[in-house]
């Protein structure tokens, strides 16, 4: 049997390279993003070393398409972006023009047609998800007033981007780019009116059959207390809608997926399901970006470094300033405004995948593909360094400031207030947690609560239990809990590894404290008694201890059972 085949070979090398480009970058406090860009740029066919198979490549970075929209359908909320849609709506559209229109200016510089510029402007007006949502969650800035403006405009783009990706083909002749033959017997209008009608189909059949179906056939599978059977199905409902959207809609597979998701978010398990299909959409969207790079000719950077500079001035200052303007003219504070503006000053996912599709219809030259992978790598690695002086900036506002504080920026989000001392810190809501939490609340224990989910911290919060939202292991975090006063610390979250940092982070601000700590196996508790824990509660240990104890009241009521009095369990209680 052949140990080096082409699947294997590029598979290997994508996920090395990008595993070691990813730590990296995370090294230099930049986003993973740009390190799995770069692993493609190693293994494409513009750089010396090995290349990956080129035939490949694309089809992985397909189902990295599918598994990126599928996720995007499941976190999508219609209802966050109602609450925002006054300034979220007009302020995307706005930009996106403000973007399309700078972008074809720069595509008539470089003598391109109206094509190609349209299709250029429309891959710089979007930003990237997983960039955006990112660094909202690290500076904790997602239940605030300017999180959720970001995140429905950030909506509002997405869903432009799907039409252009529905539009693009059928106009595609109209454009100057590779004419679909069905389309030029039946004419422009017509050609349009089927495309219409065939995502119009899709739709209403999601809407009026895949609604129903695919969360009874999720409940079905989760009913059979398999685990991998419910990863399975996900995975199923994701790729075999994709695929048949294609097929029998004539839809893109990033649409199909898409609405996959956004169908699969009305379940009830359709957090669980984002939990378990996770780990693979992260290992394809990495194989994505991998496959983006290795389409990236560096020597764009040598050849065109005034068109190089002037994306990279497009996606950082035009966007920004036109989104701080639309902001501003809503009469929302500057601080809104700028947060808004630097989160959305970066491209990605959308921007590859219509940068793709406009390369493969003939709009697109192969170096306006370039050029948007040259701004996207750009703005990635400047994003951090813009969050970090907006940071500096508020600092200084708020110390010059003092107590005053804009009534619309208040960024403290509903729920009980947090208790400052002689309290328990409970870190995790899941499974585990949300029982533990429940109990110590019931009981009347004071409790301040740290999830990293958005939909666990409000189901506590709806039960009276205050919490903050953000990942316990970050900076800054324990200390908006109040740990170093705190009496205990529990940590009820199953990652290990995270766990320990915790722990070593509770203790060291609070070297008094109780930490208690869930643990799966002896090594895991090994593990967190080193780093610092007081003790390490593993779920099998407990689990048996009261199977022991509950033998003896099980002789108890059987002996009471032969008793002629006896009158039911109760009597033998």
């Amino acid at each position: 049997m052949p140990h080096h085949t082409p699947l294997i070979a590029t598979l290997v090398s994508a996920f090395v390279l990008a595993f070691v480009a990813g730590m990296l970058a995370q090294r230099l406090r930049l986003s993973p993003i740009v390190g799995y860009l770069l692993a493609g740029v190693l293994i494409g066919p513009f750089t010396p070393g090995i290349v990956a198979d080129q035939a490949i490549a694309p089809e992985l970075s397909e189902l990295g398409v599918i598994l990126l929209m599928f996720g995007v359908g499941l976190h999508f909320s219609l209802g966050d972006l109602l609450e925002v849609k006054a300034i979220a709506i007009p302020g995307a559209v706005g930009q996106i023009l403000l973007a399309t229109v700078l972008g074809m200016g720069m595509g008539w510089l470089l003598g391109w047609p109206l094509g190609a510029g349209l299709v250029f402007g429309i891959a710089l007006s979007t930003a990237s998800t997983v960039v955006l949502l990112r660094a909202l969650e690290e500076r904790r800035l997602l239940e605030t007033t300017r999180g959720r403006i970001a995140i429905g405009w950030l909506i509002v783009e997405d869903l432009a981007m799907v039409l252009a990706l529905v539009l693009l083909p059928a106009l595609s002749g109209l454009l100057g780019g590779h004419a679909d033959p069905a389309a030029g017997e039946r004419g422009i209008g017509l050609a349009l009116a089927i495309t219409f009608g065939k995502v119009a189909a899709f739709i209403a059949f999601m809407l009026i059959v895949g609604r129903r179906v695919i969360p009874w056939l999720l409940e079905r599978t989760a009913g059979v207390g398999s685990r991998e059977l419910f990863t399975l199905s996900v995975l199923a409902i994701a790729l075999g809608v994709a695929y048949a959207s294609a097929m029998l809609f004539g839809v893109s597979f990033a649409l199909g997926a898409f609405f996959a998701g956004m169908v699969l978010n009305e379940s009830k398990l359709s957090h669980q399901a984002a939990n378990d299909s996770l780990p693979f959409r992260d290992a394809f969207a990495v194989l994505f970006f991998v496959s983006v790079g290795m389409l990236f000719d560096p020597k764009i950077l040598l050849n065109q470094p005034l068109a190089v500079i002037g994306v990279f001035l497009i996606i950082t200052i035009g966007k920004s300033l036109g989104a701080l303007a639309i902001v501003r003219a809503f009469r929302r504070p500057p601080e809104v405004a700028l947060t808004i503006a630097t989160a959305l000053a970066q491209i990605g996912e959308f921007s590859f995948i219509l940068a793709g599709l406009g390369v493969e219809l003939g709009l697109l030259p192969k170096e306006g593909r370039d050029l948007i992978l040259a701004g996207a790598i750009l703005s990635i690695c400047a994003n951090p360094l813009l969050f970090a002086a907006l940071d500096r900036w508020q600092t200084r506002r708020d110390a010059a400031a003092a107590a005053k504080a804009e009534p619309e920026e208040e960024e403290v989000a509903p729920g009980p207030p947090l208790p400052e001392g002689d309290h328990i810190v409970l870190v995790g809501f899941g499974r585990v947690g949300s029982l533990v939490g429940q109990r110590l609340h019931d009981a009347g224990r004071p409790l301040a609560l740290i999830e990293t989910n958005r939909d666990h911290l409000e189901q506590a919060r709806a039960l009276g239990i205050a919490g903050v939202l953000g990942n316990a292991a970050a900076e800054g975090v324990l200390d908006d809990a109040h740990v170093t006063t705190a009496r205990a610390l529990l940590v009820a979250m199953p990652q290990i590894l995270e766990a320990g940092q915790i722990v070593k982070r509770a203790r060291a601000l609070n070297p008094s404290i109780a930490v208690l700590a869930r643990a799966h196996s002896d090594a895991d508790v090994a593990y967190l008694l080193g780093c610092g824990a007081d003790a390490a509660i593993m779920g099998e240990r407990e689990i048996a201890r009261s199977m022991c104890d509950s033998v003896g009241g099980l002789d108890r009521y059987f002996a009471r059972k032969q008793e002629p009095d006896f009158l039911g369990p109760a009597s033998a209680a």
